[in-house]
């Protein structure tokens, strides 16, 4: 009896204080974590030692780690994945910051402009990457069309299906995917900078140039950072877009790693190669890995970077 008492003491304090209340509101979202997260997660663990084809799983040990040593295209895609992200991060950063300085003042048009730029966001990335597809087409596309009758190429450029061009052309489509969202949030962080300290600033004489980097910039940074975080992460993981433009090609050429990963647990449509889940857990582990490092190094870099300021 005292122990239910105490039971049911406890469960009216808790009430009172809202913890339960607190707990009965979370329970969709942890049910939802653990099943599009966790479960999917403890599946993919399962069947690293597999040789599985989506029908028939065959223990093969440690034979997928060791096929990982050994596999050129997905260490090629490694370095894919390093060059996409610092040819797409040198761009869209500072693209979505200029914008976002030059559209967050109340001008005429400027609500108009930031729809149009934050439009991408809002449609499938495999919708938008098919229309670039037809841009960047080499006969009939948009883009050689205009270059031939401005003159500045003679003959059609093969911009998806060159390797030279072809990394180039997916790095494009990308900037043109993400700038406007980070824009948006950047213009976020820039309407909570007081209108005061401009006000004060053109009083002491500052320019543009040096209200920017001198008030602009260190208030924007806690936001700004965070968008920098976002975009390393997002340019790691990013493959829909390739997939759709150019299937890892010419040659994996533009084989990323979740591209490849991609390939290996689902298959292409131009290739009839036998699913190797198994195979493509292993990498997936590997691949977070990868990515996780790269953004405790730049949780550590920013930190760094705030001690010093």
């Amino acid at each position: 009896m005292n122990t239910k008492k105490s039971l049911g003491k406890r469960m009216k304090k808790s009430w009172q204080k809202g913890d339960i209340t607190m707990w009965i509101m979370l329970l969709p979202t942890i049910f939802f974590i653990l099943v599009m997260s966790v479960y999917p997660f403890l599946w993919l663990i399962r069947y690293v030692f597999y040789d599985y084809n989506g029908f028939k799983a065959y223990f093969v040990g440690l034979d997928n780690f060791k096929r990982v040593l050994t596999d050129k295209i997905y260490w090629n895609s490694v370095l894919h994945t390093f060059e996409y992200a610092v040819m797409k991060l040198l761009f869209v950063i500072p693209l979505s910051l200029v914008t976002a300085v030059l559209l967050q003042r109340k001008r005429f048009g400027s609500g108009l402009f930031q729809g149009i730029f934050f439009l991408p966001t809002v449609i499938s990335s495999a919708v938008y990457s098919l229309i670039w597809y037809f841009i960047f087409a080499t006969y009939n596309g948009v883009l050689n069309g205009y270059l031939q009758a401005a003159g500045v190429i003679g003959a059609p450029v093969d911009w998806l299906g060159s390797s030279r061009t072809a990394m180039a052309a997916v790095v494009i489509v990308a900037i043109w995917g993400a700038f406007g969202n980070y824009m948006i949030l950047l213009i976020s962080g820039l309407t909570g900078i007081p209108a005061d300290v401009y006000e004060s600033a053109q009083i002491d004489g500052a320019n543009g140039v040096q209200t920017f980097f001198r008030i602009t910039l260190p208030m924007l940074g806690p936001v700004l950072k965070v968008v920098i975080m976002l975009a390393i992460t997002t340019a790691f993981k990013d493959y829909q877009s390739i997939l759709v433009l150019t299937g890892g090609g010419p040659n994996n050429r533009t084989h990323v790693m979740f591209s490849y990963i991609f390939e290996m647990v689902f298959g292409t449509s131009g290739k009839a190669s036998q699913l190797q889940i198994g195979y493509g857990s292993v990498l997936s582990i590997i691949s977070a890995v990868i990515v996780g490092l790269i953004t405790i190094v730049y949780l550590k870099f920013s930190k760094k970077m705030d001690e010093i300021s």
